[in-house]
C-alpha cells in the first residue's frame, strides 16, 4: 500500500522518493513501455474500423440503425462480462501474459473478417469475437502492469499506458479519414490496412513482454470469484470501487459531445474532430497526471478531475458556440487524463497481489454499469430538456460526486493509517 495515498517520501523506497519526473520516465520498466505501445497499435487498428463500421453497415450492407445499436450493445456487454472471468482466471493460473496475449491475438484474428465479410452476420460475429478479445485481455493486462511496475511508479505506469492508448484512439480515425479521402471512400482498403497494426500489437506482447516470475511464497487463488475471495479483497479495495462508481456516475458517454456538436451546427464532416480534440487533451494529460500522483495524494487529483468535469459541463450547457464547444471538449479530455489512469493505480494499490486480476475485473464491471446508467439518464434528460438539461444535470452530479469522493477518500486515508 506504499504510495497509495501518501505524499512522496512516506513509505517509498529511497530511489523513488528522490526522483525527478525525467528520472521517473527513464526508470519505468521496459515492459510498461511495450504494453503501452501494444495498446496504442491495437487502438489504431480498432478505431480505424469502428470509426467507419456504422456507416459501412448502413450504406454498404443496408443495415438499419437498430441493427447497428444491437451490434454495439452486444459487443460492449460481452467485453464487460468477459473481463471478470479473465481477471479471475489469471489469478487462478498465477499468470497474466498468456491471457493478455490471447485477447490481443483474438482481436487481431478478427480484423481480416471485416474486409472479407459478405454479410451482416459475418460482421456481427467479427465484432463479437473482437470484444471477447478485449474482455479477455483487459483485466490481466492491467494486473500485469501492476506486477511489473515498481510500487512508487504505478501512477506513472498506468498514466503512460493510458496516454499511448489514447494516442491510438485519435490516430486511428485520422488515418481512416485520410485513407478514405485517398482511396475515394473505399472501405475495404481501409479495413485491410487496419489489419497491420493489430498483428504488430499481438507480436509485441507475445515477443517483447517478459512476465515477472511469480512469488514462490504466494499461492494462486483457488476460486477468485467466491465470497471468501471478495472479502479477501479487503475494505480498502471496495472503497476504491466505490470511488470509481461515484466518479463514473458523474459522467456519461462521449457520444453526447458529438450530439452537442451537431446541435450547435457543426458541419457533419468535422464532427469526428470533436473526439480527436478530446483525445489529444486526454493523451497529453494522462502521463503527467500519473507521474504527479506518485508524489501526492491520488484522491486530490481525482477531485481536480471532477472539477474539470464540472467546468466542461458548464461550458457545454451554456456556451452555444464553436469556441464554447472546443473549451468544453478540451476540459472533458483533461478530466479523463486526470482520472482514468489514477483509478487503475488505486486498484493496483489496494488489491492483494494474488487477486489483482479479479480486482480489475470487478472494478471494470461496476464502473461499466455506472457509465451505462449515467448515459441512460443523460439520454432521457436530453429528450426531455435538450442539451442544456443534460449538461447542467451532469454539473450537478459532478458536484455531488465530488462530495462523495472526498468522503470516501477520507475513509480510505483513515483505513490506510490503521
Amino acid at each position: 500500500m506504499a504510495g497509495f495515498l501518501l505524499p512522496e517520501g512516506q513509505g517509498e523506497s529511497e530511489d523513488v522518493t528522490t526522483t525527478t519526473p525525467n528520472v521517473v520516465r527513464t526508470k519505468l520498466p521496459r515492459g510498461i513501455w511495450v504494453l503501452g505501445f501494444v495498446s496504442m497499435l491495437m487502438d489504431i487498428s480498432s478505431e480505424m474500423i469502428h470509426a467507419l463500421l456504422p456507416l459501412y453497415l448502413v450504406t454498404v450492407l443496408g443495415a438499419s440503425t437498430l441493427t447497428v445499436g444491437f451490434i454495439e450493445g452486444i459487443a460492449e456487454a460481452t467485453a464487460s462480462i468477459t473481463k471478470i472471468f479473465s481477471g479471475a482466471l489469471s489469478d487462478w493460473l498465477g499468470r497474466r501474459k498468456l491471457l493478455a496475449a490471447l485477447g490481443y491475438g483474438l482481436a487481431a484474428l478478427t480484423k481480416p473478417l471485416f474486409p472479407l465479410a459478405p454479410s451482416i452476420g459475418w460482421l456481427v460475429a467479427a465484432r463479437f469475437i473482437d470484444r471477447v478479445g478485449k474482455g479477455i485481455r483487459g483485466a490481466p493486462r492491467d494486473a500485469l502492469i501492476a506486477d511489473i511496475a515498481p510500487v512508487g511508479l504505478r501512477g506513472a505506469s498506468f498514466g503512460l499506458r493510458q496516454s499511448l492508448d489514447t494516442i491510438g484512439a485519435f490516430a486511428g480515425p485520422l488515418v481512416a479519414i485520410g485513407l478514405m479521402w485517398w482511396t475515394a471512400d473505399n472501405f475495404t482498403i481501409v479495413f485491410w490496412v487496419a489489419v497491420l497494426p493489430a498483428f504488430l500489437s499481438f507480436g509485441l506482447i507475445s515477443l517483447a513482454v517478459n512476465e515477472p516470475e511469480p512469488d514462490p511464497n504466494r499461492e494462486p487463488a483457488r476460486n477468485p470469484l467466491n465470497l471468501a475471495a471478495m472479502r479477501q479483497l479487503g475494505a480498502v479495495y471496495w472503497r476504491v470501487v466505490a470511488v470509481g462508481v461515484v466518479f463514473t456516475l458523474a459522467r456519461f458517454s462521449e457520444a453526447f459531445l458529438i450530439l452537442r456538436a451537431q446541435n450547435i451546427g457543426l458541419n457533419a464532416m468535422w464532427v469526428p474532430a470533436v473526439l480527436v480534440l478530446m483525445n489529444v487533451a486526454y493523451a497529453l494529460s494522462a502521463y503527467p497526471a500519473g507521474v504527479l500522483s506518485d508524489r501526492i495524494n491520488r484522491i486530490s487529483l481525482l477531485a481536480l478531475g471532477l472539477v474539470f468535469l464540472a467546468a466542461a459541463d458548464l461550458a457545454l450547457a451554456l456556451l452555444g458556440s464553436l469556441a464554447g464547444l472546443a473549451l468544453g471538449v478540451v476540459l472533458w479530455g483533461l478530466h479523463m487524463g486526470l482520472t482514468q489512469g489514477l483509478l487503475s493505480a488505486l486498484v493496483a494499490d489496494a488489491a492483494p497481489p494474488s487477486l489483482r486480476g479479479t480486482a480489475f475485473g470487478y472494478f471494470n464491471l461496476f464502473t461499466g454499469l455506472a457509465l451505462l446508467a449515467a448515459s441512460v439518464i443523460a439520454g432521457a434528460l436530453w429528450d426531455a430538456y435538450g442539451p442544456a438539461g443534460t449538461f447542467l444535470a451532469g454539473l450537478g452530479f459532478a458536484l455531488i460526486s465530488l462530495v462523495g469522493l472526498l468522503a470516501v477518500g477520507n475513509g480510505l486515508a483513515a483505513e490506510h493509517e490503521r
